[in-house]
């Protein structure tokens, strides 16, 4: 389409010195709208190796490929005291809990308790992950957590002051795994052998 239009704007267009005002104006901007697409085809490549791609693979791939990449930058590194292994173990926690588990939501005086369970090793990630975020989130902002461990995997009941109940309720489980910042302290910890939370 836009050759077809350039190619009649080319054949309508007068002898050069013979250009109206209006046409001056019409193909000032159709040069300038051709500029512009012509920049939005060929995005910068600011990406990795002359590639425009920055993630180098899956969401645990990347994770793991981050700590690798900051333990090998630095010099000071104690590579006797580094365990992906274990980084990886809990990226894979993380990874089933979240896709691979099922969760009931009931109400209870001041909060919600979910009750999640799943089929296989699920149940045994379900307790790892929920028994130590419910210990480091406790007490923040006024939640209180309380871990409980089930036949099926575990229960979380959160209370929080009124005011916040809306948002407990719009997060749900899921949205509660991925709150607050201590997920990335932890996995350094974990891949530099310091890791609070053992499995």
């Amino acid at each position: 389409m836009l050759k077809t239009i350039a190619v009649c704007t080319a054949l309508a267009t007068p002898a050069l010195g013979q250009m109206t005002h209006s046409e001056g104006m019409a193909h000032s901007s159709s040069t300038t709208t051709s500029h512009a697409l012509a920049g939005m085809a060929q995005p910068a490549i600011n990406g990795v190796g002359g590639s425009p791609l920055i993630e180098g693979g899956q969401s645990a791939f990347t994770a793991i490929a981050e700590v690798v990449n900051l333990l090998r930058a630095d010099p000071n590194t104690d590579w006797n005291s580094v365990d992906i292994d274990t980084l990886r173990d809990h990226l894979r926690d993380m990874d089933i809990v979240t896709i691979d588990s099922s969760t009931i939501t009931k109400e209870v005086p001041g909060g919600l308790r979910f009750e999640i369970t799943g089929e296989g090793d699920v149940q045994a990630a379900i307790r790892r992950m929920v028994s130590a975020h419910a210990g480091m989130m406790d007490g923040q902002d006024g939640w209180a957590y309380q871990f409980e461990e089930t036949a099926g995997g575990a229960n979380m009941t959160i209370t929080t002051p009124e005011q916040d109940l809306p948002v407990l309720k719009a997060l749900g489980f899921y949205g509660i795994m991925a709150s607050g910042m201590h997920h990335q302290p932890h996995h350094w910890a974990m891949a530099t052998g310091s890791n609070p939370h053992q499995h």
